[in-house]
């Protein structure tokens, strides 16, 4: 069976990317080994995103950041682009892989239901982990989830947050020092994962801690529908994308149905995502004009009928770790995408991307 897979570990300002080229690698390798064995496009995008959440270099699954009182509280999404089928859950802290239980909910959205009930597709903290024991998922003391590097950072910035919230004169003091600071907050955001299996179906998924110190019980475009991922199958076109970077403003101007819609629109991906990116994101009203914007897509195009398609990053941060790998390579190829040198981050977009064909 062929199919294709691409992951990111988040877009972000990442200083060395050798500590996500293995994992990213890893779970290219997981994703192509399960569609070579005849698993579906949403069976690949779940198992990499597992592996991505089980590294403990990203800010997903164990490792995620903590909130603002040091617990942590995760999110993701998956969603299906031949049933349109999506399922989210938000707040969980007790699932070892949060992917697997959006999963379950994803696949539950076509179960009928006693009394004309309709399934549930987003579901949240105490309620989605009693669900995710129903269900079969690992489960995990919350504790298990936190790693040794997402605690030295909350440390590090809850006191920095403590000082300025005790004494505004003290701002100066809470400022990272230089150099330091982008060692901190290498990651900071969402991964994800986007998929075709051989019979041309696609899906999308993402996972995340959010934002480091947020509000406990906060909602982030990973389990917003529209924003963190998205995936459409037609004949002409499949298509499934999966988002990152500042979440409430991804989930403002759902970033990711926009990227779907604007590719069912234009004859040339590159042009469609910068398109997109600048219009619905950058230059959007719904955002702030006078704050830097951040935010990065990882997507897929599929031609069903020529049985090829491209696979495109963009970002307006400083840099997006991503992979891919086809079920024909024997090895997954990694790519650290930086932004040019004459653009400014968070205010301009880069796209770049690379061609692939299925062999069936």
């Amino acid at each position: 069976m062929a199919g294709f897979v691409a992951v990111h570990t988040g877009a972000g300002n990442c200083i060395d990317e050798t500590k996500y080229q293995r994992v990213i690698k890893e779970a290219c390798i997981r994703a192509t080994e399960i569609l070579r064995n005849g698993g579906s496009a949403i069976d690949a995008c779940e198992a990499a995103i597992m592996r991505l959440e089980n590294c403990g270099h990203t800010n997903a699954g164990f490792g995620s950041n903590l909130c603002l009182d040091g617990s942590v509280q995760c999110d993701a999404a998956i969603m299906s682009g031949t049933t349109l089928n999506f399922g989210a859950c938000t707040n969980v802290s007790r699932v070892k892989n949060p992917i697997q239980l959006a999963r379950r909910i994803c696949d539950g959205q076509s179960d009928q239901q006693p009394l004309e009930r309709i399934p549930p597709m987003v579901l949240a903290a105490s309620g989605a982990e009693q669900f995710a024991e129903q269900v079969g998922c690992a489960m995990v003391d919350p504790n298990v989830l936190i790693s040794s590097k997402a605690k030295f950072h909350y440390n590090h910035y809850k006191s920095k947050y403590d000082i300025v919230v005790g004494n505004s004169k003290a701002v100066e003091e809470a400022v990272p020092e230089p150099g330091n600071e982008v060692e901190l907050t290498a990651a900071l955001d969402t991964v994800g994962a986007v998929c075709v299996d051989g019979s041309g179906n696609t899906a999308a998924g993402c996972s995340s801690g959010g934002i480091l110190l947020k509000v406990p019980g906060r909602v982030g475009q990973a389990a917003t529908y529209g924003a963190g991922c998205w995936a459409t199958d037609t004949d002409e076109l499949a298509i499934a994308t999966c988002t990152t970077g500042n979440g409430e403003y991804l989930m403002k101007t759902l970033l990711a149905r926009e990227i779907c819609n604007g590719a069912f629109g234009s004859d040339c991906a590159v042009t469609s995502l910068h398109k997109t990116f600048k219009q619905k994101f950058l230059d959007s009203p719904l955002l702030p004009q006078q704050q830097d914007l951040y935010a990065g897509a990882l997507t897929l195009l599929y031609y069903p009928k020529q049985s090829c398609g491209e696979v495109m990053w963009s970002h307006t941060t400083q840099s997006f770790c991503v992979g891919y790998m086809a079920t024909t390579q024997k090895v997954p190829k990694f790519v650290h995408s930086p932004l040019p040198t004459y653009s400014v981050p968070g205010r301009s977009c880069v796209v770049n991307g690379h061609n692939f064909h299925l062999r069936i």
